[in-house]
């Protein structure tokens, strides 16, 4: 999968305060990522982020 820093996720699963779309801050084995409602940061391995996007909003 194609994906750069910069890029908005639209995921299948919500996060906690009701958002899917997450803003990609780093990319590698593991992608940062930050909530665009809340602001919470996460840490994911791209195996298990991968399969649960549904969407990539090119910025």
């Amino acid at each position: 999968m194609d994906i750069n820093v910069g890029d908005i996720l639209i995921c299948k699963k919500n996060h906690p305060c009701g958002n899917n779309r997450f803003i990609v801050l780093r990319v590698g084995m593991d992608f940062r990522i930050r909530c665009e409602k809340c602001g919470h940061e996460l840490m994911i391995p791209r195996k298990k982020i991968e399969p649960n996007i549904k969407k990539i909003d090119r910025q």
